[in-house]
């Protein structure tokens, strides 16, 4: 009798074709098929197989000039819906204003298992560097953006008291070394929550740039206008997922 446990070929491909799309998570980056398999841990020759068949299914673009893979127009078409479920569409306007107001990266992210997503990015039009921009996960344990989350869900709100200080103060802070760049200084990111009108917490609005920039100076004149448009996302976000 075939074991039923292992699966088929078919299935396997579709794994490892799942996989290779994960290795494009981050800020648009394009990978040579061979940074591919290195990332997705298969053969080159696995790797070249898989990344034209999604380029045949626009999932994903090949560079002509470089042969370097890129996110194809099609997987962004698939994720419209998501978007618009998450209410991401009525939620951007906002996100810009914020950005351009205070000349810093504004970032919008969910829970999602043990992790805060990054679902959206507002970029300012002027003083945008890339310390402003949060990785795409991060823990909600110990992330400026996952504390926001964790304060106010109804599983750890009024049990840990770690998070009372973000409950008292209404945002968090977070301030870390990262060596994603050339220059050693901390970032520091600040996190409030976005609740929906029934005052659960539907997500987390964050800013993050090198703590020599993000002072506590800034932050108190920043802090009013992410505060701000947290209610405001709250609001229209409601009103796009459930409509009247």
């Amino acid at each position: 009798m075939a074991d039923t446990d292992k699966p088929r070929s078919g299935s396997q491909a579709v794994e490892r074709a799942i996989h290779l799309l994960n290795c494009f998570e981050g800020d648009d980056p394009e990978l040579s098929i061979s940074q591919l398999a290195h990332l997705a841990g298969v053969p080159v020759s696995t790797a070249h197989r898989l990344a034209q068949a999604l380029v045949r299914g626009r999932l994903l673009e090949q560079d002509p000039l470089t042969d370097r893979y890129r996110v194809g127009h099609g997987l962004a078409t698939l994720a419209r819906p998501a978007l618009t479920r998450l209410g991401i569409d009525s939620a951007a306007p906002h996100m810009y204003a914020l950005a351009a107001g205070i000349k810093i990266t504004a970032s919008l992210s969910v829970a999602d298992s043990s992790d805060a997503v990054t679902v959206f990015q507002a970029r300012p039009p002027v003083l945008f560097c890339r310390h402003q921009l949060p990785r795409l996960r991060q823990p909600l344990r110990s992330s400026a953006t996952g504390r926001a989350l964790l304060a106010y869900s109804q599983a750890d709100c009024g049990v840990r008291t770690d998070l009372d200080p973000v409950r008292r103060k209404g945002f968090a802070l977070e301030e870390f070394e990262t060596d994603e760049f050339e220059d050693a200084d901390p970032i520091r990111s600040i996190a409030v929550p976005v609740f929906s009108p029934d005052r659960q917490v539907w997500g987390a609005l964050s800013v993050q740039a090198r703590a020599v920039r993000l002072n506590d100076a800034l932050i108190r004149e920043i802090l009013p206008a992410m505060q701000q448009i947290a209610v405001r996302i709250g609001t229209v976000v409601q009103n796009s997922t459930h409509p009247q």
